[in-house]
């Protein structure tokens, strides 16, 4: 008879607090704090995408493409999310950005769970559905709502309150992050690896914790990017 799988709840509870904490401080206190955690956690993203690159790169110039496109895109994400950080910048940016993603995430999970029904991609990601697809976009929808009345001003908004575009820019941020979930679920699957790597007990890696922070923050800095160029 085989005995049961220990549960690692304990396990994860924990380091998700602690994730928590050491993340929060760092945002609240911003500066070089937050410069240098940023950069810490992007280095360490960084290894374990080029670790999971090497185990399906078929040759050197493919690793180093590989190792290009993680450099530009963990660059790319991690400099906006310093940047919307800094004090020329709207400090309830990143807190939106950030309670978008983490909602998207309980959001997905819950709906998942409790609905299940057709998943989007078995073969990248057995556990992923349409139902939770929709709960995380729900989710993120309300909480960007709710911020937008939040962080208002007065005269900011009409009397009704939220603009209706509100709900359809935090859904559309839920997509990005199940977007780069998945693609992180990809990566993982040519690698042939349960999980990016085994800094944090119960939870995996880095990458597989800022997946889809990292798809959010990258598509803003491309954004970015091009209004400037726009604005030119």
């Amino acid at each position: 008879m085989t005995a049961p799988k220990k549960s690692d709840l304990g396990v994860r509870t924990v380091s998700a607090v602690v994730m928590i904490a050491v993340a929060g401080m760092a945002l609240w206190l911003g500066g070089w704090v937050w410069t240098v955690f940023v950069a810490a956690v992007a280095a360490g993203v960084l290894w374990e995408w080029i670790a999971l690159a090497r185990r399906f790169a078929a040759n050197a110039i493919s690793l180093s493409l590989w190792t290009l496109a993680g450099v530009l895109y963990v660059g790319l994400a991690s400099a906006m999310l310093i940047y919307l950080r800094a004090p020329m910048a709207a400090q309830s940016a990143i807190v939106t950005l950030v309670l978008c993603v983490i909602a998207t995430d309980i959001g997905a999970y819950f709906a998942g769970r409790t609905i299940g029904g057709p998943k989007i991609a078995p073969a990248i990601s057995p556990s992923k559905t349409w139902a939770g697809l929709i709960g995380g976009a729900l989710a993120s929808g309300a909480v960007f709502a709710w911020l937008t009345v939040a962080y208002r001003t007065p005269g900011d908004l009409a009397p009704e309150g939220i603009p209706p575009e509100a709900v359809g820019i935090g859904a559309i941020i839920a997509v990005i992050a199940q977007a780069g979930d998945f693609f992180e679920s990809w990566m993982k699957r040519r690698a042939g690896v349960k999980d990016s790597g085994n800094l944090i007990p119960g939870h995996g890696g880095l990458f597989d914790r800022v997946d889809g922070l990292l798809a959010v923050s990258a598509a803003a800095g491309l954004l970015f990017l091009f209004a400037g160029l726009i604005g030119r």
